[in-house]
C-alpha cells in the first residue's frame, strides 16, 4: 500500500489529464488510454486533475477517504470506521456529497433570490429617481409658469400704475398750464388798463379825462381766483389698486397650484377600510368597512388591547411605514369630528390627548364651525367654507401630514416636521352624535382624481 501512496504522490505531480480515485493516480492523455479503453478500468472513477491527489488518502492509515462521518463532520476511510469512529453515524461520502450537493443548490437558490430582489430593488429604486425626476420636472416647469405669469403680472400693473401716474401728472400739468395761461392773459389786460389810467392821470386836457374817466376807472373783468387751485393728485389709490390686482392674480396663481398639488397627492390613494378590532363599542361601522357613526346602545364586545374603549374612535385595517399614501373622507351633515393619522403605539384606553406629542396627527370640527389642528397649543383655523370631504395625505420619510378641502382644492392645514418612526394608521372619530344633530357618518370616499 506505501508503494501505490509513493506512486500516487510521484504521479499527482505530474501533469495529467484525469485522476482515479481507485488507482489513487493522475494520468497524461497517454496514460489515460487504459481507463478509457479496458472494461475492468472503465468502472474507475475519473475526476478532472488536482494537485492535491494526497489530501484524499487517510493520513493515519494510508488509505482513501471515501465515507464521511457525520457525528465528527469529516471525511474517513474503512479502517477510520473501525477504530476511531466505530460508533459513529458514517455514510459513503458519495451520499454526503449528493446531501451537500442538495443543500449547496438550496444555498445557490437562495443567494439568487437575493440577487433578484436585489435587482428588483435597483430597478425599483430607478424607477423612484425616474418618478421623481418627472415630478420634479413636473413642479419646476408649473412653478416657472406660475412665477412667469406673476412676473409678468407684476411688470404689466408696474407698467399701468407708471402710465396711470403719468397721465395724472400730466393732466395735472395741462390744467395748471391753462389756468397760468387765462391769468397771464388777464394780467396783460390789467397791465394795459394800468397803462392807460396812469396815461389820463397825467392828461392836462380836462375834457379828455372827464370823458374817458368813466370807461378807465373800473379795472377790466377778470376771474376771482381765490377759489381756484391747483391740487397734486392723491397717487395712493392707484398703487393700492394695483396692489389688490396682483393680490387678485396671485390668488388665482395659488388656486391654481394647490389644485397641482391635490392632483399630485392624490396618486397616492390608497384603499382604506375601518378595522372592527379597533372601534369603540358605541360605534357603528357599515359592512364594508367604509362608514362610522356613533350610536347610543353600547355593544358588548371583547375589550382587546386594541379597542378604544372610552372615546368613540376607529383605526383603519390598513397601516403605513414608508412612502407616502392619501385618502379621502366624507364629513357632509357633521357637526364635530375628528380626522387624521395614528401611530401605532398610542394609547387607547381611557381618555386620550390628540396631539402629535401622544401619537396623533389631527384636525377637528367642533360646534358646526370651529376648525382646529390638534396640536399643543391648538391652532385655530379661518376656512373660507366648511369642507364637505377632506383629503389627508402623509409623506412619511418627509414627516409631512396635510390635510385638504377637496371641493375646494384648497390646503386647510400641514403638521410639519413630523417624528414618524412606527406604523401609521388612519384614525376617525365621528364624535357623539347628540341627539341626532351630529348622527351622519364619516365617510371613505373613493378618490376622483381632480382633473
Amino acid at each position: 500500500m506505501s508503494e501505490m501512496a509513493a506512486q500516487f504522490r510521484q504521479s499527482a505531480q505530474q501533469k495529467a489529464l484525469k485522476s482515479c480515485l481507485v488507482c489513487l493516480a493522475s494520468y497524461c492523455e497517454t496514460h489515460l488510454e487504459p481507463h478509457l479503453t479496458k472494461s475492468g478500468l472503465k468502472r474507475h472513477q475519473l475526476i478532472d486533475p488536482v494537485e492535491n491527489l494526497e489530501d484524499r488518502m487517510c493520513t493515519k492509515h494510508d488509505k482513501l477517504l471515501e465515507l464521511f462521518c457525520k457525528t465528527d463532520q469529516t471525511c474517513v476511510c474503512m479502517l477510520c470506521t473501525v477504530l476511531d469512529h466505530k460508533t459513529h453515524d458514517v455514510v459513503p461520502l458519495t451520499e454526503e456529497y449528493e446531501g451537500k450537493k442538495a443543500e449547496l443548490g438550496k444555498t445557490d437558490a437562495e443567494i439568487q433570490q437575493m440577487i433578484q430582489k436585489r435587482r428588483l430593488k435597483i430597478e425599483e429604486m430607478k424607477r423612484s429617481v425616474e418618478l421623481s425626476k418627472k415630478d420634479a420636472d413636473r413642479e419646476i416647469a408649473a412653478g416657472v409658469q406660475v412665477f412667469s405669469a406673476l412676473k409678468e403680472s407684476v411688470e404689466r400693473s408696474q407698467a399701468e400704475l407708471i402710465d396711470t401716474i403719468k397721465e395724472k401728472q400730466r393732466e395735472t400739468e395741462k390744467q395748471a398750464e391753462g389756468f397760468i395761461k387765462e391769468l397771464e392773459q388777464e394780467i396783460s389786460e390789467l397791465e394795459k388798463r394800468s397803462s392807460e389810467v396812469e396815461q389820463l392821470s397825467q392828461s392836462e386836457d380836462h375834457l379828455h379825462l372827464l370823458q374817458s374817466f368813466p370807461s378807465l376807472n373800473t379795472a377790466p373783468p377778470t376771474k376771482n381766483w381765490t377759489g381756484v387751485s391747483v391740487h397734486p393728485p392723491s397717487y395712493v389709490p392707484t398703487v393700492v389698486r394695483a396692489v389688490n390686482q396682483l393680490e387678485e392674480t396671485l390668488s388665482i396663481q395659488m388656486k391654481k397650484l394647490l389644485e397641482a398639488e391635490l392632483k399630485r397627492v392624490q396618486q397616492y390613494a390608497v384603499d382604506v377600510t375601518l378595522d372592527p378590532d379597533t372601534a369603540h363599542p358605541k360605534l357603528i361601522l357599515s359592512d364594508d368597512g367604509k362608514q362610522v357613526k356613533h350610536g347610543d346602545v353600547k355593544k358588548k364586545l371583547p375589550d382587546n388591547p386594541e379597542r378604544f374603549d372610552s372615546c368613540v374612535c376607529v383605526l383603519s385595517k390598513q397601516s403605513f411605514s414608508s412612502g407616502s399614501f392619501y385618502f379621502e373622507v366624507q364629513v357632509k351633515e357633521k357637526t364635530d369630528w375628528d380626522l387624521g393619522v395614528a401611530r401605532e403605539s398610542i394609547n387607547r384606553k381611557g381618555q386620550i390627548t390628540l396631539t402629535p406629542q401622544d401619537g396623533y396627527w389631527t384636525i377637528c370640527l367642533r360646534n358646526k364651525n370651529e376648525y382646529k389642528a390638534a396640536s399643543d397649543p391648538s391652532v385655530s383655523l379661518s376656512l373660507e367654507c366648511r369642507p364637505e370631504k377632506v383629503g389627508v395625505f402623509v409623506d412619511y420619510e418627509e414627516g409631512l401630514v396635510s390635510f385638504y378641502d377637496v371641493d375646494a382644492a384648497a390646503l386647510i392645514y400641514s403638521f410639519t416636521g413630523c417624528y414618524l418612526t412606527q406604523k401609521l394608521y388612519p384614525f376617525f372619530c365621528p364624535c357623539v352624535n347628540y341627539k341626532g344633530k351630529n348622527s351622519a357618518p364619516l365617510i371613505i370616499s373613493p378618490v376622483n382624481h381632480t382633473e
